[in-house]
């Protein structure tokens, strides 16, 4: 593996980390529980991702996928089908649709060059483009959706953090969280009447 697919591989696994990370931990209903006028909810995103990652790296890789479920969420005209996981599906079972589907993704990219083309049949601009770009964009996907869960997953329980071993956050007390609070919403309060 070169190393600039070495480091777009890098940066994709560390923002799946994330999302499994911020999904983990919860009850089947909070993790269900939505906190957008739009739905959105941590299994969903994460079911999402899933699909994503198979649209992206089995369809525009010209791979088959043999389980039919994800066929057929592949194939719905609904687009927001994937972020309804079905009821029967558990918290755990979606979290692993997530980590098998992003090791099938990695075998595709492990079997191919940067530069292989790809065609994305739903991207109207640039439809035509390589691995490269894929793995950009499944980055960038990924990253802005690990966001939501983060932002939903304090909102739920206070769960807070980018990963245990870098949390990314000062160690600031409750006293102090809650005067970060106050600051900042003393200076929205203040744009108001301005």
């Amino acid at each position: 593996m070169d190393h600039s697919k070495e480091l777009l591989q890098e940066y994709l696994s560390d923002a799946r980390d994330a999302v499994i990370y911020k999904a983990q931990g919860l009850s089947a209903q909070l993790a269900r529980k939505p906190l957008t006028p739009t739905g959105t909810h941590i299994l969903g995103v994460v079911h999402h991702l899933a699909i994503t990652e198979y649209g992206y790296f089995a369809q525009c890789l010209g791979r088959t996928v043999d389980d039919p479920y994800i066929q057929e969420l592949l194939d719905a005209d609904d687009p927001q089908a994937d972020f309804l996981p079905p009821a029967h599906f558990s918290a755990s079972g979606i979290i692993e649709l997530y980590r098998e589907s992003t090791a099938f993704s990695d075998a595709g990219i492990r079997a191919l060059p940067l530069s292989a083309p790809v065609e994305v049949p739903w991207w109207i601009r640039r439809r035509h483009t390589t691995l490269e770009h894929l793995m950009v964009h499944m980055i960038a996907e990924t990253s802005r959706h690990a966001g939501h869960l983060d932002i939903v997953r304090e909102q739920l329980d206070g769960f807070t953090g980018l990963r245990p071993e870098a949390p990314n956050l000062p160690d600031y007390s409750a006293a102090q969280w809650a005067q970060q609070f106050e600051s900042i919403n003393r200076l929205a309060i203040c744009d108001d009447h301005q």
